[in-house]
């Protein structure tokens, strides 16, 4: 799927997605690359963007960066904003800024998707999810909710945009990287702490991505990556097990 093929990964200056975008790029994809910050690196060969994903024109600026290139054909949609609240801590101005990058964005990165898809053709949105969707706790609520809107959206857009050929799919992966506050020895130790003993890492988000990408007859499924952790009923969000 990869020949003359252009994908966008937003959050694509650090971490999980700078790894998906240069993945994309050893595969053969021409990537367009969003970041938030100006001075915000991508990976070498990818196409810089910058925006604000609580803006409500950041689809057009970051489909505007594509200009130029082969048909845009993948949409991950990685970046996502990841900060504290909760019961009795509940917090308005974070629920409206999780809402507006963790589900508006991708909703309306989405549709400019769609908007520019030629009928008929294979198209992929891949939505982040977060597997504590799959056995849910109340920590970082505002966060939990947002992710739960677009899983969500996931389902209506595939029902959606089937039509089209566009094939929108979700991943949810498990513990991957060491959250703030949370300790290196901390973080060790909860990565594996789950059924298979195995830490989820970006290598797996990365295959998964891989296989959607082939696997031209699945929409509307979300891919749980988390070792089986959600199998032991969590009362609490991971990085708060053990001494942090």
């Amino acid at each position: 799927m990869a020949a003359n093929r252009t994908a966008i990964v937003t959050g694509a200056g650090k971490r999980v997605g700078a790894d998906i975008a240069r993945a994309l790029l050893d595969s053969g994809w021409s990537v367009v690359a969003h970041v938030h910050h100006p001075d915000d690196d991508v990976p070498a060969g990818a196409v810089k963007v910058v925006a604000d994903l609580q803006s409500l024109d950041c689809a057009e600026t970051i489909f505007e960066a594509a200009a130029g290139l082969s048909q845009v054909r993948m949409l991950v949609n990685n970046a996502a904003r990841f900060a504290w609240d909760g019961f009795g801590e509940f917090s308005a101005e974070e629920f409206d800024a999780h809402s507006a990058v963790n589900a508006r964005a991708p909703a309306l990165l989405t549709e400019e998707f769609a908007r520019q898809h030629s009928a008929g053709d294979d198209g992929l949105v891949v939505n982040m999810l977060d597997s504590k969707l799959a056995a849910p706790n109340p920590d970082y609520l505002s966060y939990t909710l947002s992710k739960a809107a677009l899983a969500s959206f996931t389902e209506l857009a595939a029902r959606a945009l089937a039509v089209r050929g566009i094939r929108v799919n979700a991943i949810a992966p498990g513990l991957m990287l060491r959250s703030s506050g949370q300790t290196e020895e901390n973080f060790r130790a909860m990565h594996s702490n789950n059924p298979l003993h195995r830490g989820v890492g970006s290598r797996d988000v990365i295959d998964a991505i891989a296989y959607l990408a082939e696997a031209r007859c699945i929409t509307g499924q979300t891919l749980v990556i988390d070792s089986g952790q959600r199998f032991t009923g969590l009362e609490r969000d991971v990085q708060f097990l053990g001494d942090r």
